[in-house]
């Protein structure tokens, strides 16, 4: 039995809260794949086949609201991108994913990503409090687009942001995000986050 992580899974989700003794028919399940920058993995509303673990790199995860992309949620090293398509009812994935720079992904079928909720107490427990904290996250940002202004809300969502992907030693978010990325996030145009950018670095 292989008790040792790799670079690549140390820090992912899934091993973290697997127990050891599933690492090797985890490691014989899984398969390992590498996307480039801009690349789309995951498609809305094609099935959802199965769940995705961030092992390296930088993720969008988006849908269309309209005419418009609108940015769910950034996904960063040892995340989980995917669970939104697990549904009793409905099998068809809500969102979209592309690699926001070049990244090594870890994919499970989802009989099998199943089979470990079944029989792994602390991943189960994890992932619910996984989904409890998107879901308290989305209510928040959902209220922040009836209540707060776009620059409040610009605010709001980069402090998450901040606390969420973290500085690096200079003070600098450690992620490149476009004031594109940043509007579909925020929910707002191109040009209003600009001026709100511009008037905040005036200010």
């Amino acid at each position: 039995m292989n008790n040792k992580l790799d670079d690549y899974t140390k820090n992912c989700f899934l091993y973290e809260n697997t127990l050891p003794e599933w690492w090797d028919l985890i490691q014989t399940k899984q398969t390992i794949i590498k996307v480039k920058k801009g690349q789309k993995f995951i498609d809305e509303g094609t099935e959802t086949l199965g769940i995705y673990f961030i092992h390296k790199g930088f993720v969008k995860v988006h849908k269309h609201w309209g005419q418009r992309e609108m940015i769910v949620r950034f996904a960063k090293e040892g995340d989980i991108v995917g669970h939104r398509g697990i549904s009793v009812g409905n099998s068809l994935s809500p969102i979209s994913a592309t690699s926001m720079k070049d990244s090594v992904l870890c994919f499970l079928e989802l009989d099998f990503f199943k089979t470990l909720l079944k029989t792994n107490n602390t991943f189960a427990y994890r992932l619910m409090m996984f989904y409890a904290d998107e879901l308290h996250w989305s209510e928040q940002k959902m209220g922040s687009l009836v209540h707060l202004s776009v620059k409040e809300r610009f605010v709001v969502n980069l402090l998450y942001l901040i606390n969420h992907l973290g500085l690096d030693k200079e003070n600098v978010l450690k992620a490149e995000l476009t004031k594109t990325d940043l509007a579909a996030y925020v929910g707002t145009t191109y040009e209003t986050i600009y001026r709100v950018i511009s008037e905040m670095e005036n200010e």
